[in-house]
């Protein structure tokens, strides 16, 4: 295995030699040997049309019949479907009904030529966005919030923490002049904030997180100075599907008069509604007086097509330093709310549908559906003496195991035609319950195919193949520019003909 290249190396000198290492003659050899290697193996499931259909890599002379291009797009489209309609999936696919995808198909068509961009030639674009804001910070307020709760509607989750981080940065450079800004953010926090302070010049505290799973109280008090930008805590994180103490972490943001960002991306559309059914939910949303952002996926558990999201503030005020503004270009005034200039119109209006379609009604009923199936699972990986179960969470479930290597338990699931999420800091894997989760005998099998692969790790020897490997390169510090590499070449093969 690679990382065995590096295992005289200290911890502390890891990163450092590995850089240096990889230079040497035969080092370089040995590491592109086995990122080739685990390449190859990953390009069979990445590219599994090479040779079914023929590769486009110049315009063609005369263009194709229309009725050929659709041949093709609903033949692969079929033979994905297969993937995911089954239930078989970790998240990836929220909704999954074919009566919602076709109901949103048909706003997406009628609506496919809306640019907000121009909100005068469709200020319907303005209507469904600004709706859906009003929709979804009610969801996530109370009628006692003394300030207004506003925000925009983004690309996805990820442009949602960007452009909040973004305007945090720029808030406190204005009002505090702050030059060199901070962000304390859990280590089980979503990649997104590390993603946003590469971009935005942002330097990551990154805190740790106590035996739940959850950020350390202690160290975020520790980690506040004079730079401390905002605050971010999860609900529930991505990894391990935990709630951090957001009403004491809030609070801690408020004496300081630092912003407090909770990422609901994942919770946003579910919380409410459990806490509703009775389910034990901390206060995580914007009837904490501490909490000045939020941002939650309509495109998840909101059951909207993929591409939206909202970000919300606390006033207007902070908003305003989300927004770009060009008074001086020659090509006249020029502003935007979000990162894109022309963005599709359609999927905010295939969003506002999809909350109106639905309405409270359907949350509830969805989201204890889901609660239920997911107390089956916890219950069945309970069971199993291997396994336990990472933290207390609701409906996004991490396990792990301290006798067997749980990625292998993952490769013998992906064999038995799951689609699970494996995990790092601590091994494990990780299963988001959705609504195929709740359909008739998926719950059962989930269970029983696990019990089944459990067994098989047991019985069998390692044979190194699969998924395993590369997650347990990941796992360990030597190893990870290796694992880092082996992700670029993996997009590098995604762009590739």
């Amino acid at each position: 295995m690679i990382e065995k290249l590096f295992s005289f190396i200290p911890q502390k000198l890891a990163g450092f030699m590995e850089k240096h290492l990889k230079k040497i003659p035969y080092v370089k050899k040995r590491v592109d040997k086995e990122l080739n290697k685990v390449i190859k193996d990953l390009e069979t499931s990445l590219k599994p049309y090479k040779d079914v259909f023929n590769s486009n890599t110049h315009l063609p002379r005369e263009p194709f019949k229309k009725e050929d291009i659709l041949e093709q797009i609903i033949e692969m489209n079929t033979r994905e479907e297969d993937k995911w309609k089954d239930g078989y999936v970790s998240g990836a696919v929220y909704h999954g009904n074919q009566e919602h995808i076709e109901f949103l198909n048909k706003v997406y068509a009628v609506t496919s030529q809306i640019n907000p961009l121009h909100s005068d030639l469709w200020p319907s674009a303005s209507r469904f966005e600004a709706e859906i804001i009003g929709m979804t910070a009610t969801m996530l307020s109370s009628k006692k919030t003394e300030d207004p709760i506003c925000g925009t509607v983004t690309s996805g989750g990820t442009e949602s923490i960007l452009l909040a981080m973004k305007t945090y940065r720029d808030f406190t450079r204005v009002n505090k002049n702050i030059k060199n800004p901070e962000l304390i953010v859990p280590e089980t926090a979503h990649a997104a904030f590390d993603k946003a302070c590469q971009y935005f010049n942002i330097k990551m505290q990154h805190i740790r997180v106590n035996k739940n799973f959850q950020a350390d109280i202690s160290q975020v008090k520790k980690a506040i100075n004079k730079n401390t930008i905002a605050i971010v805590g999860s609900a529930p994180s991505f990894p391990h599907g935990t709630i951090d103490p957001i009403e004491e972490m809030s609070a801690i943001a408020m004496e300081h008069n630092i912003g407090f960002h909770t990422d609901a991306c994942l919770g946003g559309f579910v919380l409410p509604f459990a806490e509703k059914l009775g389910f034990d939910v901390p206060l995580f949303d914007f009837r904490l007086k501490g909490v000045t952002s939020m941002s939650a996926d309509t495109h998840k558990y909101g059951y909207a097509a993929k591409g939206t999201s909202v970000v919300m503030y606390r006033g207007e005020e902070l908003r305003h330093f989300q927004y770009y503004t060009a008074t001086d270009w020659p090509g006249g005034l020029y502003f935007s709310p979000t990162f894109a200039g022309s963005r599709p119109g359609a999927l905010s209006a295939a969003c506002w549908a999809s909350l109106l379609s639905i309405g409270e009604k359907g949350y509830l009923d969805a989201t204890r559906k889901i609660m239920d199936t997911a107390n089956k699972i916890k219950q069945g990986i309970c069971d199993i003496p291997e396994l336990y179960i990472l933290g207390k969470p609701l409906w996004v479930i991490a396990f792990g195991s301290k006798k067997l290597n749980i990625y292998r338990v993952l490769d013998e699931m992906t064999q038995k035609g799951w689609s699970l999420n494996g995990l790092h800091k601590p091994s494990c894997v990780h299963i988001a319950i959705t609504l195929l989760h709740t359909r008739e005998g998926v719950c059962q099998r989930f269970v029983d195919d696990l019990k089944l692969a459990v067994e098989r790790v047991k019985t069998t020897p390692d044979t190194k193949k699969g998924m395993a490997p590369v997650y347990g390169m990941a796992a360990t510090i030597p190893a990870r520019g290796i694992v880092s590499d082996i992700l670029k070449k993996y997009l590098d093969t995604y762009y590739k003909t």
